[in-house]
């Protein structure tokens, strides 16, 4: 039987609502709202930069090491698409890298290098609110479909409820705790990937798939196992 598109967006909105329950993890619910992204919507890779206490922009979820490594430079250099995209809450769309502005060569250089040749950022907002940028990126250019624009906002605005609902819930500090539990546990996840790297001579990208994996059978957060395995505490 084939699943329809519409199928797909609703499996995937109920993927992400079973993650809004108690004692929800950040990096998980943000990795899985990448992964989504990128299997329901019409991209090659994803990446996603949130905020810190200070209002600093880091990367915590992206699904590929293409993606991963572009996002890194954007923020290295403090300009792009996602950059502007974060600091005006506004939908940033860039239907042919090739013509972005001088001012985000940094981006343009590494996103071509890459592969990529248009880009299109979603805030991660509610009202006033913006806590991060969701960044769907292609192999051809073209603006993103209007559609997929939309599906790619209401999907962010999901993770965007879930993460600050918990201001509501609790002491405001609690939230700020949460978001930089998120990227302290990005660091784990980064060296966890190298070991796995190394010890079984494969690529970042099917090291991070073998982590993942590991944690999806297992029923465990990502950045649980990627402790064990940085503590040797854990080997598989």
């Amino acid at each position: 039987m084939t699943v329809t598109r519409e199928q797909r967006l609703l499996e995937a909105f109920a993927t992400l609502a079973d993650t809004l329950v108690a004692g929800f993890h950040v990096v998980d619910l943000l990795q899985n709202l990448v992964d989504t992204s990128q299997d329901v919507l019409d991209v090659t890779a994803v990446g996603l930069l949130l905020a810190d206490e200070n209002r600093g922009l880091e990367l915590v979820a992206s699904t590929s090491e293409e993606s991963r490594l572009v996002e890194t430079i954007q923020l290295g250099a403090n300009a792009g698409p996602c950059i502007q995209c974060f600091r005006t809450g506004k939908v940033v769309s860039l239907p042919d890298i090739r013509d972005a502005p001088e001012e985000w060569s940094g981006f343009r250089d590494s996103a071509r290098e890459q592969g990529f040749l248009s880009v299109c950022a979603i805030p991660l907002r509610l009202r006033d609110t913006t806590i991060g940028a969701l960044n769907l990126f292609s192999t051809t250019t073209g603006a993103l479909d209007e559609g997929d624009i939309r599906a790619a906002q209401a999907l962010a605005d999901v993770a965007t409820i879930a993460i600050l609902q918990q201001r509501a819930l609790r002491a405001s500090d609690v939230i700020r705790e949460q978001l930089q539990l998120a990227l302290n546990s990005r660091v784990l996840i980064e060296q966890a990937k190298g070991m796995l790297a190394y010890t079984h001579d494969v690529g970042m990208e099917e090291a991070f798939r073998l982590l993942r994996d590991y944690a999806r059978r297992n029923q465990l957060p990502l950045a649980q196992v990627a402790e064990g395995l940085v503590q040797r505490n854990l080997v598989f």
